[in-house]
């Protein structure tokens, strides 16, 4: 099993971990991970492995099972099993996918409709809605969405059984992907807290501990991409 510390420690930037063997796509499976496995639209993450005899970069992050995950190494050398490395994340691509990705829950905050996709890169973020009509007032929305990351909201982890969570299914707001379930327990973000939450839904992915650290949130292009659906786009300074 490998333990996902970019749960439980999203802002750890290096870590020791043990080989625990190799994954089916040639990659090294390790015992616990800082780097993110790409899921739910925001990509893998990438940095480095040391070990005592050797160096690679992690260009990728794969599921080797649904308990495992493998890095990918670039090169030929790989680390034995059994071996301790260390491992170092590139953060800086990692905080903008935090930042980009929290922008995006507050999104769906402000535009309370059904999201049929959605995809983090470092430069923006976006969220196709089933969405007939066009949105009306662009100022407005934007304005709703900085006001929200201006109250420094805090951005928690939180759980929940899967028989809780088929009790309220108004929780998930995505059409395409349903969140992991299966394992007795379903992880959620909640964004704010007692009066001021704004928002509770289920989500494997990064986030900053604060609203705050978002920055300000733009609007950029929004698209029609089909009969009902359109394509919001944000970007984050």
């Amino acid at each position: 099993m490998t333990e996902r510390l970019f749960h439980s420690h999203p802002y750890a930037q290096s870590c020791q971990s043990r080989i625990t063997g190799v994954g089916p796509s040639g990659g090294v499976i390790v015992d616990r991970t800082i780097f993110f496995a790409a899921g739910g639209g925001q990509p893998s993450d990438n940095g480095t492995l040391v070990w005592k005899s050797g160096r690679a970069s992690v260009v990728d992050v794969k599921k080797a099972s649904d308990s495992q995950l493998e890095l990918i190494l670039e090169g030929d050398d790989i680390p034995k099993t059994g071996d301790m490395a260390e491992q170092t994340l590139n953060w800086p691509r990692r905080l903008r996918h935090m930042r980009i990705h929290t922008a995006l829950h507050i999104l769906s905050v402000a535009i309370p409709l059904p999201v049929t996709s959605g995809a983090i890169t470092e430069e923006k973020g976006r969220l196709d809605f089933n969405m007939p009509e066009p949105i009306e007032d662009r100022d407005h929305l934007v304005n709703d969405l900085n006001e929200w990351v201006q109250k420094s909201l805090p951005v928690t982890e939180d759980w929940m059984t899967d028989e809780e969570l088929n009790n309220q299914l108004s929780l998930i707001k995505t059409m395409s992907v349903k969140p992991p379930m299966g394992s007795g327990r379903v992880r959620l973000i909640r964004i704010g807290q007692g009066r001021e939450q704004i928002d509770l839904q289920p989500c494997g992915g990064t986030h900053v501990a604060n609203t705050s650290e978002i920055g300000t949130i733009r609007l950029g292009k929004i698209e029609k991409k089909g009969r009902l659906n359109r394509r919001v786009n944000i970007f984050v300074d």
